[in-house]
């Protein structure tokens, strides 16, 4: 499998990026890694941490897309951009798939435009891995991509991430839901009720409505909901679990007793910060687009960075977007009946 990984893209990048790419060269014995950005700067950090290794292989891209940049506009006149020049890597058959920890709007215009769609898909959407109580995953699909879908999207975003779920966490059987303030079956605006409709009507093992809280009770694997709220619930949750980590922090830092408690209890607080940790997870990846994009979190670190490079190379490895392409025409025409 060959990677392209979007090296200037990310809070710490490149030094970060860097990092994550060798401990994937040295561990992902089947996959090589390609780090696009400045070529200069990539060498000698390579060279600082030990090496390239047999599989790195640096491309040259002189610029940067800053994550406050308008997305759209940025990949357009930006041609040499590490995003759009990673990208192009994809879309030339020259790699596998890609990876990007930069700015989220410019990874998904880049790939939209330069991949295009599955065919029988109108939009991408971001599938993103959220925790659950019961220590599994619930995929929130979208969670930001598109802003303004149909309940068509919303249909293929479902069937989409059940392809993607039996993939990458080795459900036999998804379970869909669809975000909604209420549980009833007439709950929701005009998009819902419509949405609710053709996801009933589908082959999917669809639930119902759920609200945002159950995504993390663990009662579906997948949740359906258009991007805007899905970036927000995404956002919350990430500022939920660490606010709750900085007051643990801080409180058992009180007393003397606390902090010989947090002592003992060190291998406890490790294993619930792994199950809340995004960096496990990789990142998220961009169904819909024709190739596989892989969005990591803008602070991700080297054992994300590794890990988006693994996920990219088993769902490029696993044919994902083939079984979405057959789902996608199966569905077509059963609704054509």
């Amino acid at each position: 499998m060959r990677i392209a990984v979007d090296a200037m893209g990310g809070d710490a990048a490149p030094s970060v990026v860097v990092e994550g790419a060798l401990l994937a060269s040295r561990y992902l014995k089947d996959h090589k890694v390609i780090l696009v950005g400045d070529e200069v700067d990539l060498k000698r950090r390579c060279a600082l941490l030990g090496g390239r290794g047999a599989g790195i292989e640096i491309v040259h891209a002189p610029e940067v897309v800053d994550m406050h940049e308008p997305p759209i506009e940025a990949v357009r006149k930006k041609r040499g951009a590490s995003i759009c020049a990673a990208a192009e890597l994809v879309k030339e058959g020259r790699a596998d798939a890609l990876v990007s920890a930069g700015n989220t709007g410019a990874a998904v215009a880049a790939s939209c435009l330069k991949f295009g769609f599955l065919p029988g898909v109108r939009r991408a959407g971001i599938a993103a891995p959220m925790p659950t109580r019961q220590g599994k995953v619930c995929v929130l699909i979208d969670a930001g991509a598109n802003m303004a879908p149909t309940p068509t999207h919303l249909l293929h975003y479902g069937i989409m991430a059940e392809i993607y779920s039996k993939i990458a966490f080795d459900v036999e059987a998804p379970r869909v839901g669809l975000l909604n303030v209420g549980a009833e079956d007439a709950k929701g605006h005009s998009l819902a009720k419509e949405a609710f409709a053709l996801l009933r009507d589908s082959h999917l093992d669809f639930r119902g409505n759920v609200e945002g809280g159950d995504i993390f009770e663990g009662r579906c694997n997948i949740v359906v909901c258009e991007g805007f709220a899905g970036n927000a619930i995404l956002k919350a949750a990430e500022g939920i679990a660490q606010t709750m980590l900085d007051h643990i922090r801080t409180e058992l830092k009180m007393t003397i007793r606390r902090r010989v408690g947090a002592v003992l209890c060190k291998t406890a607080f490790a294993a619930v910060k792994s199950r809340i940790d995004c960096s496990e997870y990789g990142g998220a990846p961009l169904l819909g687009v024709n190739g596989i994009t892989i969005i990591s979190h803008g602070g991700a670190d080297a054992k994300a960075i590794f890990n988006g490079i693994r996920v990219a190379g088993r769902l490029a490895k696993m044919d994902l977007n083939t079984r979405i392409i057959n789902e996608i025409e199966a569905t077509i025409v059963q609704g054509s009946k």
